[in-house]
Parts: structure tokens; sequence; C-alpha cells
């Protein structure tokens, strides 16, 4: 799995042990238990501390007392179990409260570790206890179980529209400074499930954010929290772990994932976003719903005396892409009728057309630039030659927006219009006329 170069690296003689924090819920036995042997039989005993299980309140018979009864023949196997369903974040505080090593190395309940994947990881963090450094993640085949892991060619990014988490091409400035493949490069953001962290550093700058739940965005936060003040996130390429990507969760999550990130990343948005937070919320229409409370958060990062996000923009991910802010943003909603404005489809060539109002965004949010375009992720509410109303690439459509509430097509000079049944819009000659009036979302704040 490992390079030529990664064989040859030679690492510190002296470097610190690790406690591995392994959360699970309802895992099946042989994934679990894969992931334990794999971590004891390709770790270097003097360095491997212990191995944490900590079970999230899991009910599969399998997962009590045979599974006591199994690790206790480990040695360096041990079992902290919640008291009710915590989610990955809480659970991996309890890990980290209950943990002796120097390091702490989080991995999924589900994953295979290769051989020499944990010096490399140490070795970085030897050399600075601010450095968290993740592995190269590889595949697990969910149906076969079959492992790959390739050489690494990508970094951790996000998208602010949305705070999700994406994959993003090794950037000329990750390159820089790197003699040989095996040498490690850094990454504006991490995965999340797989990393090491100096216990001494992940407790000066505040551990996780307890109040988020399950787990959805956590890796964000910790990936701005750990640039921002002071440390630095990097990918070792000699550092092999396979993961089972799942193209749907197992989990009950007793309310939906979308709800669950939301609070999370609305979290994370209000402590350590700053202005830039309104790129985020307006996706959501400001509908933040009950995040809890961030004064402690926003406490630690006083306390730590955290740069700014504009700060991290320009320093560690310039390569972020920032939608244009519109003058309104958010829904198009008729005052004749509780219909909105809607794309039909996310692609191209796709009607316009008035839907129920929905209040989740998608395919009814836009923003009126400055440009005077009509734009959801560079794609434009425009006319067509037969004057139908469509989403298309930008071509150059302009709208204006009136006091008396009108959308007005600048080229025609015509006004859009709900017909009569409610069914389409149209362009027509302005006039009084409720079927011509249209609420925008929200003004932009100057």
């Amino acid at each position: 799995m490992r390079s030529e170069s990664c064989k040859r690296a030679v690492y510190s003689d002296n470097l610190p042990d690790t406690s591995v924090i392994i959360c699970f819920h309802n895992e099946a036995w042989s994934v679990l238990l894969r992931t334990v042997h794999s971590i004891l039989n390709r770790s270097p005993e003097r360095l491997l501390k212990e191995i944490i299980l900590v079970d999230d309140y899991s009910d599969m018979e399998h997962l009590g007392k045979p599974l006591e009864d199994y690790v206790a023949k480990l040695g360096k196997v041990k079992i902290v179990r919640t008291e009710k369903r915590e989610g990955l974040v809480r659970a991996r505080i309890l890990g980290y409260g209950v943990a002796k090593g120097t390091v702490l190395t989080f991995l999924d309940s589900h994953i295979e570790c290769y051989p020499g994947w944990l010096k490399p990881l140490l070795d970085r963090i030897a050399k600075d206890n601010t450095t968290v450094v993740a592995p190269t993640i590889g595949m697990i085949n969910e149906k076969s179980f079959s492992s790959h892991c390739s050489e690494p060619s990508s970094v951790g990014i996000f998208h602010i529209k949305d705070m999700t988490f994406n994959w993003g091409s090794i950037t000329d400035r990750a390159r820089a400074g790197r003699k040989t493949s095996a040498d490690p490069y850094k990454t504006p953001t991490i995965a999340g499930g797989l990393f090491s962290i100096s216990k001494a550093y992940f407790t000066h700058i505040g551990t996780y954010d307890s109040g988020m739940d399950i787990w959805g965005g956590e890796n964000l936060e910790i990936s701005f929290r750990v640039w921002m003040c002071g440390g630095s996130l990097e990918i070792s390429p000699c550092s092999k772990v396979s993961h089972i990507f799942r193209k749907k969760s197992p989990y009950k999550w007793g309310k939906s994932y979308n709800e669950i990130l939301r609070k999370n990343s609305v979290r994370l948005a209000e402590v350590w976003l700053d202005e830039y937070k309104h790129y985020y919320y307006e996706r959501l229409m400001y509908r933040l719903g009950d995040y809890g409370d961030v004064s402690e958060r926003k406490a630690l990062r006083e306390r730590l005396k955290c740069k700014s996000f504009k700060w991290y923009i320009e320093n560690v991910f310039p390569e972020l892409d920032l939608p244009k802010r519109g003058i309104y943003t958010g829904e198009i909603r008729s005052l004749a009728a509780p219909l909105c404005i809607d794309s039909m489809s996310p692609r191209r060539r796709s009607d316009i057309r008035p839907i129920h109002c929905h209040g989740m965004g998608g395919n009814q949010f836009w923003s009126l630039l400055d440009t005077g375009e009509v734009q959801r992720d560079n794609i434009c509410i425009e006319v067509s030659d037969t004057q139908k109303i469509i989403f298309n690439t930008c071509s150059g459509t302009k709208w204006s927006y009136t006091e008396d509430k009108h959308m007005v097509h600048k080229q025609t000079n015509k006004c859009l219009e709900l017909t009569s049944d409610t069914r389409n819009v149209v362009l027509a000659d302005c006039r009084l006329y409720k079927n011509q009036e249209w609420q925008w979302g929200r003004k932009r704040e100057e």
C-alpha cells in the first residue's frame, strides 16, 4: 500500500505513545474486531498505550458480555459505555476523559489499519504538538469488504453555502516544501473520522463542542479552531487506513440528519465564521433553529486569542469559492397566493414555476445580484426567445425589484406575473395587480 519513499522513511526513536479511541453504536462483530485486530497487529507495542472502545448505548446482544469476554483476552483493549445515546462528539469526549496516552488517535469502528500506519502520525506530533495529522484514507468495499488505498491526491475542503465537507485536489501550496512523496502536506480541513492529536493540545484548544449532537460539522469546527488558534492540519501519505463508506447511515437518529447537521453547523458558524456566516445563513433563509448556548465556545475563542475567519481564508484556504451575496436573497413569494418561484430542477434548462412555499431553500433559494441577475449556483432565471421563464446558463438577463414589489425584466420592461390559474409565471405589462407582487426573503444588510 505504501510508496517506496514511505518504506524508506526513518522516524524518531523517541515517539510518544497513543490511546486509540473508537466509538461505536450497534457495530457488526466482525467489522469491529477487524478494526481492533488491525490496530493490535500493525502497531508497535511500545507506542500503543491502549485501545478504548466507547460503546454509545448499543442494544445488540453481541456487544454486551460476549464483547467484554472477548476483549478481556486482548490485554490493551478496554470498553467504556455511555448511559444514554450521546452521539460521536460526546462519546469521544468520554473516551478522552479516560485516555492515558500522550497522543489521542480517533478512529471509526469500521476501518482497517495497514502496516506502518502509526509512526508517521506520531512523528509529526513529536516534532510539534500543535500539529493535527490524519492518515491517507482508503476504501473498504461495503459489499465485498475488500480494501484499497491509493496514493493521496486530495486535501480536505468545504463548501460554505451548506457547510459540507468534501475532497479537493492537492494545491501547489500544499506541495510546497515537500522533498519526497513521503512528506506530509497541509490541508484546510480533515474528514474527522480518523486523526491523531496531542492530548495536551486537545485539552488546550477545548476538546470538542459538547453542544453538538450525534455527528456532522464537528470535523469542520475542529479544523477551523486548530488553524485559527495556532495549530495546523496535515495529511500523511505514509499512514494508510481504509474505511467503509456506506451509502446510507444504518443508525437511528431520533431526528432528521439535516436538522442535526444544521444545529451543529450553526453552532460552529456563530463561533468561528465571523461575518462569513451569512453565506451559510442565506441558504438557510435565516431559519437557524435552536442551536443552544455558544457563549462558552465564544469565550474559548477569546481566551485562545484566535485569528479571524478572514485570516483563515487568506492564509489557509484562499481557494474557497465564496458565492456572490445578493441585494435580496431567499424565496421569491407571491403576495397573491402561498406560492414561491421554483426552478423545478437543479439542472439547466428546467422550467421556472410557482410551487407551494416549503421554506427549505433548495430550488426556492435565489439571489438578486448587484449585476441584476437572479441566480443560484451560477445558474440564472432567464427569459427564452419565446419569452418563457426558464432556469438556465446566465446569458445577460437583468431584473430589478421595485418599491411596489414588482420583479421587472429590464430588457423588455415587463413584470413577472403569476398567471390567473396560478400554474405558471409569465412576463406581462406592469400594472397595479396582486399577481405581479412578490416578496423577497431578506434584504442584504449593508
